[in-house]
């Protein structure tokens, strides 16, 4: 296991996640909101995006955090080795999401590139394109449906695929065999299930 990517919905953990296997692994954590949000919320256009990550990519060894566009999911995932999606249940990342956003609101903490989260107003609207609370909560039935199509896309057949889908099977994933069975040499298109419990 030396290209990781984690995915899954806003607020299920991916960059502590990707920051801590980054520390174990010793190799680069690539962050890829911090590529695409440029100073105050724009993103860079399409064809500059694809060409950093692609250029972020061409390294030995990282982990790659975010969910994006089919173009750059192909790009990633084609180069990676391990796809970790942390498929929590909608309550625990909404309850997960709310406290970071509170905390990166009252703090005013910079996110990427001068960004700071949106006021608390925005945050409490039922519109995905303001509250990033909204967009988490419509996106987590569409994100299920598209990464489990995905584990059976031809075009990943290379990949170990391992989904998570509870604070306890993380807790296991990184404490117990599972990280270690995930990071020694294996056939691609391993699904590994961390022993399921509901949380």
């Amino acid at each position: 296991m030396s290209r990781v990517v984690v995915v899954g919905v806003s607020g299920s953990g991916k960059t502590t996640l990707s920051g801590e296997l980054s520390r174990r692994l010793g190799v680069p954590h690539i962050e890829l909101d911090s590529i695409f949000w440029q100073p105050n919320w724009t993103h860079l256009p399409p064809e500059q995006f694809e060409a950093r990550v692609r250029d972020a990519c061409a390294g030995g060894s990282w982990v790659v955090d975010g969910n994006y566009a089919a173009a750059i999911r192909e790009l990633v995932w084609t180069a990676a080795d391990t796809v970790i999606w942390l498929d929590l249940p909608r309550p625990v990342v909404m309850r997960q999401l709310v406290l970071r956003t509170v905390r990166r609101t009252l703090t005013r903490a910079e996110l990427w590139n001068g960004n700071r989260e949106r006021p608390l107003r925005d945050q409490l609207s039922l519109d995905p394109r303001r509250s990033i609370l909204a967009w988490s909560w419509t996106d987590h039935g569409r994100t299920r449906v598209q990464y489990a199509q995905a584990m059976d896309d031809p075009r990943f057949s290379h990949v170990r695929f391992v989904r998570i889908r509870s604070r306890r099977e993380l807790r296991r994933f990184l404490e117990g065999d599972a990280l270690r069975a995930s990071a020694a040499r294996g056939r691609g298109g391993d699904v590994l299930q961390v022993d399921h419990e509901d949380e």
